[in-house]
């Protein structure tokens, strides 16, 4: 029997959902309407239809402890005994490096070889329908073991430049195999609009499946300096991951770009269903329930006479008056206000923050950790305050710094304390001073949270100056 993988692509950075997607945590790591986190939904479609022991997470350095965290979840919830897999890229290079790094990985690891059949998915898809998804790939499936590239798309009347567009035909070869599928005769990847594509076109949905055999030749045809760059690479379940010497020498470039506008071998499966790349806010709303007056509402909002607008808050209070086609979000650090018409400006709002707060395009106020999270209360010249929050068991990692000190207050919880060659345990209203260069760690062994004050000192208070000796989350 052919073996059947998926790959979950989970390294993006949602730029379009900012200010909530951020680089260090970007929107598949969110919980926007309901228990599970669009990772978290992502990787239950598919194993509703693959054996999760076959799913592999292909996520970057930056997320790794996120995602992890996040399998764990579900690992707990369903009684799961083995670790889910995760294949982890040094950099963030786009889905083309990222895509093949993942196939070499599920290559290598799968009984079936180069026969392997693999369902590339993003981890930020909205498809409510599972049976409908589960009969698509069905189809997928056959026409991978037959060679190609399959694309799943949407039917549209026009080009969006948001989406890769494709002009396709009937053949009857493919159609012998699988009625429903149309060759792909060009592939346009983002097109520019104003040079409209004319006839029916196909929106592409971001969804491949291929065989690891087929995929491999396409990219040495198409994309050869990646692959001889993993030529001599050692990828295994010991080392799901590759040097950074090595993988720093991949371009940056989407595989639709990269491949998929070049091969000769995709075909395409019109997707029938609902489906969403909710890859921004007006794609939120979408899907999202609405009120009365249409307004899709969530946190601490009061509302007066707005109509067919989202109005998010995370923190604040959020007064609206009278909105009309508005999106409105709010963060701990950033507020976004916009037309719902044209959410596509928020991209160029986002690369537009290189120039004038980086932090707020890499990281939220509030940072999420393996062994809980951090929220920034303030920082000036030479100091910063954080409200540090341990979950019940987790550990911070053994390390030290070289530029800062840092005084800590136990506000809520016990806290065992390594200083040195010493172990302290410390409750509510205890405080403890670590010098520059001092060995240190932070375990909460209680049932409750552990809440710490961390005052830190020093020239440069930056979170690249934790050096880590010993790390249980593996960020060694």
């Amino acid at each position: 029997m052919t073996a059947i993988y998926s790959v979950i692509l989970a390294g993006g950075a949602g730029s379009r959902l900012w200010p909530l997607s951020r680089e260090t945590y970007p929107k598949q790591m969110f919980k926007l309407d309901d228990e599970y986190t669009l990772f978290q939904k992502t990787f239950l479609r598919v194993a509703s239809l693959i054996d999760d022991k076959n799913i592999i997470t292909s996520t970057n350095v930056k997320h790794s402890s996120a995602i992890n965290e996040q399998l764990k979840e579900l690992k707990e919830k369903f009684c799961r005994k083995s670790n889910y897999k995760v294949i982890t890229e040094p950099l963030i290079k786009n889905t083309a490096p990222a895509l093949l790094l993942a196939s070499k990985y599920i290559e290598k690891i799968s009984y079936s070889g180069s026969d392997t059949i693999i369902l590339a998915v993003p981890s930020d898809h909205y498809i409510p329908d599972r049976l409908e998804f589960a009969k698509l790939i069905e189809k997928g499936i056959k026409l991978a073991k037959e060679g190609y590239i399959v694309s799943f798309s949407q039917k549209s009347d026009k080009a969006d430049e948001n989406y890769g567009c494709m002009k396709v035909r009937k053949n009857p070869k493919i159609s012998a195999i699988e009625p429903e599928a149309l060759k792909v005769n060009s592939f346009i990847e983002k097109p520019n609009t104003k040079n409209n594509l004319k006839g029916k076109i196909y929106i592409n949905t971001g969804l491949y499946m291929f065989s690891a055999k087929t995929y491999f030749n396409e990219a040495e045809k198409y994309i050869p300096e990646m692959c001889k760059l993993l030529e001599n690479e050692e990828i295994s379940n010991t080392i799901p991951s590759v040097s950074m010497n090595v993988y720093s020498k991949m371009p940056e470039i989407s595989v639709d770009y990269a491949l998929m506008e070049k091969t000769k071998q995709l075909v395409t499966i019109p997707f029938e269903t609902n489906w969403k790349d909710i890859g921004s806010w007006d794609a939120v709303y979408e899907i999202s329930d609405k009120d009365e007056n249409g307004n899709y509402i969530t946190g601490k909002i009061v509302d007066i006479d707005s109509k067919n607008s989202l109005i998010y808050s995370t923190s604040k209070i959020v007064a609206t008056l009278g909105l009309k086609d508005a999106i409105v979000v709010e963060t701990e650090d950033a507020v976004l206000v916009s037309s719902k018409k044209d959410t596509s400006g928020i991209k160029k709002i986002y690369k537009k923050l290189n120039g004038k707060n980086t932090s707020a395009k890499e990281i939220h106020k509030t940072v999420f950790r393996p062994w809980g999270c951090y929220t920034v209360l303030e920082e000036g010249k030479g100091f910063l305050t954080k409200c540090i929050i341990v979950n019940p068991g987790a550990k911070l990692s053994l390390q030290f710094h070289h530029h800062r000190s840092e005084h800590w207050i136990v506000l809520e919880g016990e806290a065992t304390v390594i200083k040195g060659d010493n172990t302290y345990t410390l409750e509510a209203g205890n405080s403890i001073d670590i010098a520059c260069k001092e060995v240190h760690s932070l375990q909460n062994h209680g049932s409750d949270q552990l809440k710490i004050l961390e005052v830190q000192q020093g020239d440069i208070l930056e979170e690249n100056d934790i050096i880590r000796l010993q790390d249980i989350y593996g960020r060694v």
